[in-house]
């Protein structure tokens, strides 16, 4: 068998045209990268948080929200000075550059108690960011069609990275210690970096900004808007502000669980080593189902039945499972729940969001996005977090619990379908339209915001 028929197999198998296949695998590539780096550090968090005390999760929750509330403008502002051929080098590099500085505190200060709660707040706010501005980096690479194909693969990466990382986690936690695996993480973010601008060469050819693509703003040039211009463009939008709803009640359904969680791993396992066994192998086991999902059904449902499908399937699994944890709660069964609610999010939610923003202008993939992914996320870990602390008072144990978290799970199932069902529905009207004249459906007809025309000078 020679290379060509591989490559036309892999294709195939991948859903991808020939000529995707090298970005696929660059993208796949990337988020491996990101995820390996996050997951080898994930184990060390959770620990973390439980030592400084999970009666005090609320309040680690309620800070990172409150640094997401002081970095966002800062990325913005950025955005808006830096071309974004070069934008993710600065973002990239200032987390590089935090990851060899906690290496050098954890080496001199050991298990300090405000150290374990600085680098827990700091990872919150740094895998959301590296994230956001991946999938941001991916949305304006690939058009709204190579996204509904590729974006599952490409996910993959993440599964895969999230295999990867706590099985290095394990490996290596003994012989490089804690900052040992900062500097490991460190150095996969770089290589993460190098595959951006593979990526960002290969839009102008075969991406979102090839000559016969639906225009797009120079990546030469900064983004325009102010440092709160992402906020204003969230507001001014109704189909971005239930892309916020979807996400806020994302937020609420796994700070639930996540809550519960901490709390019987607390009881259960006191010791801190059978702690993170125990969420290193609730997370082999979430990426392994994830990654098989990713590859083989993700990219095909959305193309048979919708992006409508992907955001409203994991949602009613888990408010069944709410139910389930009401009548019978035990550490098992809220395993399970967390596990199918981890790979339904991996495999289906999070591909689904992501085509949400495939066909939007730059300015709402960069700025609009990652005021939904940060914070508008960790305002929902914040309220959800006090909501879960609220409900504990009431004295009514997990079956409370469970039963509103059946609720919020069944709005956001609702909502996910609504969102799906426009973003299914503009995609067929664009291709209609682009089928008639060569011209894709404005945006406008997302209810979004009209992009700037003034020129930049």
């Amino acid at each position: 068998m020679n290379a060509l028929s591989i490559s036309q197999r892999l294709s195939t198998t991948l859903n991808a045209e020939p000529h995707e296949l090298r970005p696929s695998l660059m993208g796949f590539a990337l988020f491996f990268c990101l995820f390996t780096g996050y997951f080898m550090l994930r184990p060390i968090r959770e620990s973390l948080g439980i030592a400084a005390g999970v009666e005090n999760l609320q309040w680690l929750f309620t800070a990172t929200f409150f640094v997401m509330l002081a970095a966002v403008p800062l990325f913005a502002w950025l955005s808006s000075r830096v071309p974004r051929l070069h934008f993710i080098d600065w973002v990239y590099g200032f987390f590089c550059v935090n990851l060899l500085t906690f290496a050098a505190l954890f080496h001199l200060m050991g298990e300090s108690p405000w150290l374990a709660r600085v680098f827990y707040v700091w990872i919150s706010v740094y895998n959301l960011f590296v994230v956001s501005v991946g999938w941001s980096l991916m949305a304006d690479v690939f058009d709204a069609g190579q996204a509904k194909r590729l974006f599952a693969f490409i996910a993959a990466g993440a599964s895969v990275g999230g295999l990867v990382g706590p099985a290095l986690s394990a490996l290596l936690a003994a012989s490089l210690g804690e900052a040992g695996l900062m500097l490991l993480a460190g150095l996969l973010l770089g290589v993460g970096l190098a595959l951006k601008y593979s990526l960002m060469r290969w839009r102008e050819v075969g991406g979102a900004g090839r000559p016969d693509a639906v225009p797009a703003e120079s990546t030469r040039r900064p983004l325009p808007g102010n440092p709160f211009s992402g906020i204003t463009r969230v507001l001014k939008s109704s189909y971005l502000l239930g892309i916020a709803g979807f996400v806020v009640l994302l937020a609420t359904v796994t700070t639930f669980l996540y809550f519960e969680q901490a709390r019987l791993v607390a009881e259960l396992f006191p010791d801190r080593a059978a702690q993170i066994r125990v969420f290193g192998a609730i997370d082999v086991i979430v990426q392994a189902g994830a990654l098989l999902s990713q590859v083989f059904i993700t990219g095909r449902l959305a193309q048979k039945l919708g992006v409508r499908v992907l955001l409203a399937i994991v949602p009613l699994l888990v408010c069944l499972g709410f139910l389930g944890l009401a009548l019978a709660p035990s550490f098992a069964m809220l395993a399970a729940l967390m596990i199918v609610r981890r790979i339904g999010e991996y495999a289906f939610v999070r591909p689904g969001r992501e085509m949400l923003f495939a066909p939007l202008d730059a300015e709402s993939k960069y700025k609009a996005k990652n005021v939904i992914d940060t914070i508008v996320y960790r305002a929902g870990d914040a309220i959800s977090g006090w909501a879960k602390t609220a409900l504990d008072m009431l004295g009514q144990g997990a079956g409370l619990v469970a039963v509103v978290g059946a609720f919020c799970a069944l709005l956001w199932g609702l909502l996910g379908w609504q969102l799906g069902r426009q973003a299914d529905d503009r995609a067929e009207r664009a291709v209609g339209a682009k089928g008639a004249n060569g011209a894709a459906v404005p945006a406008r007809q997302l209810s979004l915001p009209r992009p700037s025309c003034r020129r930049r000078p």
